[in-house]
C-alpha cells in the first residue's frame, strides 16, 4: 500500500475512526514468497491466452522434441 506523504494524517484519521470496521493479517502468501503475486498474475496471464488461442501449449512429447532439438544445436 502506498500513501502520499501529505495525505497521511488524514489516511491516519480515517483509520482511526473507522478501527472498528478494519482488519489488518498477514498475508502468508507474501511472507513465504515475495515474489507470489507476480508469479499468480504472469501464470494467469499464460492460462488466459492459451485459452484464447493466442499461445499454443505443446504436448509432453512435442515438448520433449522441443527440448532434444534445443540441445542438439548447442
Amino acid at each position: 500500500m502506498q500513501v502520499k506523504d501529505a495525505y497521511i494524517q488524514d489516511f491516519l484519521n480515517y483509520v482511526q475512526e473507522h478501527s472498528s470496521n478494519i482488519t489488518i493479517t498477514k498475508d502468508t502468501n507474501s511472507i513465504l514468497d515475495p515474489y507470489f503475486y507476480e508469479r499468480q498474475e504472469k501464470l494467469h496471464k499464460i492460462r488466459n491466452d492459451a485459452k484464447n488461442g493466442n499461445m499454443r501449449l505443446l504436448t509432453q512429447e512435442e515438448s520433449n522434441k522441443e527440448v532434444e532439438l534445443f540441445f542438439k544445436e548447442l
